[in-house]
């Protein structure tokens, strides 16, 4: 048996080389959580970056059918006998879920200052889910709803690159966005909608 050499003391990592790396490991875990972890496991997306790789959708995906899970056996009990089919019910709903695909996707460029709207025409009760993309820049847009005397505000952004969420109708009219480019280049954005609308309707 070979005894090993002893380190020499300078050959060793000082403190301030072992704390550096120890923050350097912390902040390079905290930024894959917050830019991997959340988007593809609970479909959170703080940052905009599990939309574009499109891990926010998965996450959605997830969370849908863990609360799925959870309603089912609320109503029926956790039935050990069954175990089998409800594995294979489950993949068979996960496999559903990840072949859904979005209805429309519509990308268009606004130059600078250029604005344009897109609503989907919908009655009341309806319900729409959306994810967008901006490249080249940052876009303001106001997604919003007028019709009969009556009108709704969803959600106001200003200089954004992404967004995605889903809303329900309170009453039958044109739901959609109010898009202007303010940034100095031109802005491409990528829609993808699905839900119960009956057309989109674009005008300048």
């Amino acid at each position: 048996m070979h005894n090993a050499p002893k380190p020499k003391i300078e050959d060793l990592p000082t403190y301030a080389r072992l704390r550096r790396s120890a923050i350097i490991a912390g902040v390079g875990a905290i930024a894959i959580g917050t830019m991997v972890y959340l988007p593809a496991e609970h479909g959170t997306d703080p940052t905009g970056v599990g939309s574009l790789l499109g891990l926010t959708e998965m996450g959605e995906i997830k969370q849908q059918l863990a609360e799925e899970a959870a309603a089912d056996e609320k109503l029926h009990g956790n039935d050990k006998s069954s175990s089998l089919t409800n594995g294979i019910l489950d993949l068979l709903i996960s496999t559903a879920h990840a072949q859904e695909v979005w209805k429309d996707e519509i990308t268009f460029t606004l130059n600078p200052g250029e604005p344009t709207e897109i609503k989907a025409r919908m009655k009341k009760g309806e319900k729409l889910s959306y994810s967008w993309v901006a490249t080249g820049g940052r876009i303001n847009f106001d997604l919003h709803a007028h019709a009969g005397g009556k009108d709704k505000s969803y959600e106001k952004g200003r200089g954004k690159t992404s967004g995605e969420g889903s809303f329900e109708t309170p009453f039958a009219g044109d739901h959609g966005w109010f898009w202007r480019n303010r940034d100095k280049t031109d802005v491409t954005v990528t829609l993808k909608l699905r839900g119960d609308y009956s057309e989109i309707v674009r005008s300048e």
